[in-house]
């Protein structure tokens, strides 16, 4: 919708509050909610401000130290929150309520360089000096409970029921028994502006994907962030819950496979032309720049300790860092032919911060471009057996990666790379000082 739209909708009483969003280093919404009147009086001309530790705490809003752009000794004072008029859209979940993203700034009108959604504009702004644009969709996957969150967190999230009790990969009769919270997000989500493609079961009990039509990059990644956070809420609603963790459980992981093309200013395909497998030579050097540089920029689509427990050989999670033409084995799948023809990254999991997720397949890719790198030959037959290089097994070694990479440096600047450095070395920290069950079932008695 338009501003004129909500005006509308105001007038008529039909709306009455706006949520202002930005999207954290977590991959979340957060925000404020605005009475209508006053966004449409105030904060539309004049925007609105938010505190900015919102950029420098972890995934539970602690206060954690080692950030440059916010901390105690900085006052931990206000940035300011931009809304971008063309995600403004309903909230059909949510009763007589608007939905609005901001961009990240300072007082002096510079960009805040840590937001996601800045470090992905950037990205973007580099593609678009050559006359391109990154088209993205991405495919999120999640297990539903018929437990409520808060019965979960009351359980330490033990002995939860989980909505399907056997593989419904594929299944119609499987399905079916959760379609009525399956059509509710569906439909939720057609509401808010998104184009639903699909609903399918998957291998986790309880698991399920649904998937939308790609869009230019910026529009999937905002589309992503609020389906996730709206899936959430329609579940809650219906009295059960949703995760989107990268390893719930010792069965299959949430991916979160995404798909990227280019296109020129005419939409005509970049990447696709006549040479092998369909592929231009910007498509190839773009392939060979993902693999290049995909075990230095991992932090970026695998941002967690637990997401790393996703990549067991055989699970369709990748380990290879390679590549196959339609080869759910490899890290980087070609799929589709002619203008469809894309690469699908399925490294990240349902963890992942899209818009850092999407930059660093952008920054990769002008890599592989800039340097004209030769593509090596698609591997064929099983990548996990295959003896080639993996990703990173652990959130430390991804940090010693991304730390050492000139890559990153170059496309995100120094201040990114050590604010996200920063973030995996408080997430470690925290993980290092936890007693964890399996430590007390292997100790408690036996040792």
């Amino acid at each position: 919708m338009d501003v004129s739209e909500l005006r509308d909708e105001v007038g008529a009483g039909r709306i009455d509050t706006v949520l202002l969003t930005i999207v954290d280093m977590q991959g979340r919404l957060q925000g404020k909610r605005l009475s209508a009147r006053y966004f449409l009086e105030e904060v539309v001309h004049h925007a609105s401000e938010g505190c900015n530790y919102l950029l420098a705490v972890d995934v539970d809003m602690n206060t954690v130290d080692g950030y440059a752009m916010s901390s105690w000794e900085r006052g931990y004072g206000d940035f300011v929150m931009r809304p971008d008029l063309s995600t403004l859209r309903r909230v059909p979940w949510q009763e007589g309520t608007a939905l609005v993203m901001a961009d990240l700034g300072w007082e002096d009108g510079s960009d805040v360089a840590a937001s996601p959604r800045q470090i992905l504009r950037r990205q973007l702004g580099r593609l678009d000096g050559r006359g391109w644009g990154a088209f993205v969709g991405t495919e999120l996957e999640f297990v539903v409970y018929n437990d409520t969150y808060e019965e979960a967190w009351r359980r330490a999230y033990r002995d939860l029921t989980p909505a399907n009790l056997y593989n419904v990969d594929y299944s119609i009769l499987g399905t079916s028994r959760i379609e009525p919270l399956l059509r509710r997000i569906r439909l939720g989500m057609e509401g808010a502006g998104m184009y639903v493609e699909s609903a399918k079961g998957e291998c986790n009990l309880g698991q399920h994907e649904i998937a939308f039509r790609f869009s230019d990059a910026l529009t999937s990644c905002d589309n992503h962030a609020v389906y996730k956070n709206g899936a959430k809420e329609i579940a809650s609603q219906e009295g059960m819950s949703i995760t989107f963790m990268a390893k719930p459980n010792q069965r299959e992981g949430n991916s979160c496979h995404i798909h990227v093309s280019l296109r020129d200013g005419a939409g005509e395909p970049v990447m696709a032309g006549a040479g092998p497998y369909g592929l231009s030579k910007v498509g190839e050097h773009f392939i060979a720049g993902q693999l290049a540089r995909m075990r230095e920029l991992t932090l970026l689509y695998a941002p967690n300790i637990n997401s790393y427990k996703r990549y067991v050989p055989g699970s369709f999670a990748p380990t290879a860092v390679k590549w196959g033409v339609d080869n759910r084995t490899c890290a980087l799948r070609l799929v589709g032919h002619g203008p469809s023809l894309r690469i699908e990254n399925r490294v990240p999991g349902g963890d992942v911060n899209p818009y850092l997720a999407v930059s660093a397949l952008v920054a990769a890719g002008l890599y592989g471009i800039e340097n004209e790198l030769p593509l090596e030959e698609p591997l064929t037959g099983n990548a996990y057996t295959s003896g080639a290089e993996t990703v990173p097994h652990t959130l430390r070694d991804a940090l010693e990666l991304w730390e050492g990479s000139e890559t990153a440096r170059n496309a995100f600047g120094e201040d990114v790379v050590a604010h996200y450095a920063n973030n995996a070395r408080v997430e470690l920290t925290a993980f290092d000082a936890a007693v964890t069950d399996w430590e007390l079932f292997r100790g408690f008695e036996r040792m």
